[in-house]
């Protein structure tokens, strides 16, 4: 399956703890936390181009699978990072964070956000 498309988020569990784990200030957590965003991901052969709208912010990575890259965090940091696909999943970490997302369908996309934690993984 292609992750070409546009997606519309429709809920997002633990939102504010995850923003406060990621050093998110809490008024852009107050801000953000009821504004639905909307990702359109352009996807060419291993190249993508990832483009997330949440209110008037407006984040772009483009990334080629296996290749290091400069990405942008949630916080607005550049990191570089190698953005890795296992079948229907794009994985990458940023600053001890594993991102992962998931095509579940030709529909829907699942972000996953976990803090790596030494010794294991934490929620």
């Amino acid at each position: 399956m292609s992750f070409s498309g546009k997606y519309q988020m429709e809920s997002h569990d633990n939102f504010e703890s995850f923003m406060e784990a990621v050093g998110l200030p809490d008024e852009l957590i107050q801000e953000g936390k009821d504004i639905k965003s909307i990702s359109e991901i352009e996807e060419t052969g291993d190249h993508f181009k990832v483009t997330v709208t949440t209110g008037t912010k407006i984040l772009t990575n483009s990334f080629t699978i296996g290749q290091e890259t400069e990405l942008e965090s949630p916080t607005g940091e550049k990191v570089n990072s190698v953005v890795m696909r296992e079948g229907n999943k794009l994985t990458a970490i940023l600053n001890g964070i594993e991102y992962v997302t998931e095509l579940t369908d030709a529909n829907t996309l699942v972000n996953v956000s976990l803090e790596h934690m030494a010794g294991g993984f934490t929620k």
